[in-house]
């Protein structure tokens, strides 16, 4: 069946500014999403020491949360993200993209403004609002996940598609960043204005009262981004793929991506009729099974485990990091100058190992390919965590040599499969199941997630280096799997999203290993 007008210009499309408008309108989305969900990273320790110092029981040692406490309040929101990423993208195929495309942002930036807002008669109440909101922005966030991938990926032409869907969740690399670099600035003018003791000094004062405006102003900031994105995203059409495959509307099809690529486009009404008709199979039937099974599997089984480690690396630094020295231990500063330093060893870690693996991923993965880069990604991760974990004890004497390992280790996940386990479900599946096949993949991985934050990250919670090594060995062993589990998808590069689904009459299959 040969292509439709719509689509065949989808494809052919050089890069033109729209392209550019919908990487940036997608990608602030995904900016909020990782600075709400990892700014709690550097201000946990501080809701320790405000809410549940124990003068009594425990003086000589800083208020710190207890374990399930910590647990619930960094784990809280993957939960919710988990159940918004399966709720909008169910809805996204029902719908459509953009009915729900802007709900998500209000969810975010309302949730965020109440985080920071969260009162309450005593350190229960508080943490159990905090909790109770921070749940809601993880559902405004998971619908982000498999909308803005969908979006992006029909959007593109097939020559820079996983390139632009690469870019848009380059932007969590970004607010990653900015997480880390806003705690630090924020705690380091509240250092500036008021005076500071040690724990050591000063077991009351260390802890200075003001400091409890200063996580809210940080959580509070995480609506901001999502605010200036509201009205660009409303201007936004509807995708041509959906508009034309789904809802069978070719005249609008055509009107709308006519107006976006500034061309003229045939609207083809016979043709689109018969392409829907040939694709009404649902997720559920034996048809997409025999199809698309394999696929499904494998985008799922590789997010699951690799976001076992990868958020058990980013919420547990706080724990890591002054484990192997990189800060102060918390009884020699204050509770301000704790979240300065834990904040800026993350700024510098995101910056300079972070970051550059989600650009390297944008910039190669049309070159490479989805397969190879995942492949290495996941081998790499495996090797440097691994000699981490069975290095531990020199490493902790040698904490530059730590501190390029563990770089590394986040380089290759986002030059690897941090980045292609949201690129993959965004182009192997059908139109019509597009976005919820991506929503069950992402809420695989958050499952995974909620495994490496409750589970994995309860081994570094107290420093010590046995526990440490173990959680390094285990998280070592998930990426070797997600290594193998690659092996279930296939190379998307350079094909045309029908061709690849098979919505084209075609073969789904191609051999990963020839590309």
């Amino acid at each position: 069946m040969s292509n439709l007008a719509v689509l065949h210009a989808l494809d052919s499309a050089k890069t033109q500014w729209y392209h550019v408008t919908a990487i940036v309108i997608a990608g602030m989305g995904f900016f909020t999403d990782a600075y709400d969900l990892f700014c709690i990273t550097t201000i946990s320790k501080l809701l320790g020491r405000l809410y549940y110092y124990d003068p009594v029981n425990n003086p000589g040692k800083p208020g710190k949360l207890p374990h399930n406490v910590n647990n619930a309040v960094v784990g809280v929101a993957l939960f919710g993200t988990l159940s918004g990423q399966l709720v909008f993208g169910w809805l996204g195929d029902k719908l459509g993209r953009k009915k729900v495309y802007g709900f998500t942002l209000v969810l975010m930036a309302a949730c965020a403004i109440c985080s920071g807002l969260s009162f309450g008669y005593s350190s229960k109440a508080v943490i159990g609002t905090l909790c109770f909101f921070r749940f809601w922005l993880g559902f405004g966030i998971g619908g982000d996940y498999p909308l803005s991938a969908t979006i992006m990926s029909e959007y593109a032409n097939k020559r820079t598609r996983g390139a632009f869907i690469a870019a848009v969740f380059a932007m969590q690399g970004t607010g990653i960043i900015f997480a880390g670099l806003v705690s630090m600035i924020i705690s380091k003018l509240f250092l500036l204005k008021y005076e500071t003791f040690a724990f050591q000094d000063n077991h009351v004062l260390s802890t200075q009262p003001q400091a409890d405006f200063m996580w809210r102003i940080v959580l509070m900031l995480g609506a901001l981004p999502a605010l200036l994105t509201y009205y660009w995203r409303m201007k936004m059409p509807e995708t041509g793929r959906y508009t034309a495959l789904i809802e069978g509307n070719a005249k609008q099809a055509a009107a709308d991506m006519g107006r976006v690529l500034d061309i003229d486009i045939q609207e083809e009404a016979d043709k689109v009729a018969d392409f829907k008709a040939s694709n009404e199979y649902s997720l559920w039937s034996r048809e997409f099974f025999k199809r698309h099974g394999h696929h499904l599997i494998g985008t799922m089984s590789t997010w699951f485990l690799l976001d076992i480690a990868f958020y058990s690396q980013n919420l547990t630094q706080k724990d890591i990091f002054p484990a192997m020295n990189l800060v102060h231990k918390d009884y020699e500063v204050s509770a301000l100058r704790e979240v300065f330093e834990t904040s800026r060893a993350m700024f510098v870690v995101a910056l300079l190992g972070t970051f550059p693996g989600y650009w390297f991923t944008v910039f190669f993965i049309e070159r490479i390919g989805r397969f190879i880069i995942q492949l290495v990604g996941f081998f790499m991760m495996s090797l440097f965590m691994l000699i981490i974990g069975l290095k531990y004890e020199y490493l902790k004497d040698h904490n530059k040599w730590f501190a390029v390992l563990y770089g590394l280790t986040f380089f290759f996940a986002n030059f690897g499969p941090n980045s292609t386990t949201f690129v993959l479900p965004a182009e192997l599946f059908p139109t019509r199941v597009r976005s919820t096949c991506h929503a069950i993949s992402a809420a695989s991985g958050k499952a995974g997630a909620v495994i490496g934050s409750f589970v994995v990250a309860t081994f570094t919670l107290d420093g010590d280096a046995d526990k440490i090594r173990t959680a390094m060995i285990i998280m070592a062993c998930t990426n070797l799997l997600g290594f193998f589990c690659t092996f279930l998808v296939t190379e998307t590069k350079g094909r045309s999203l029908e061709e690849i689904s098979g919505e084209d009459g075609g073969n789904t299959e191609t051999i990963p290993s020839s590309k």
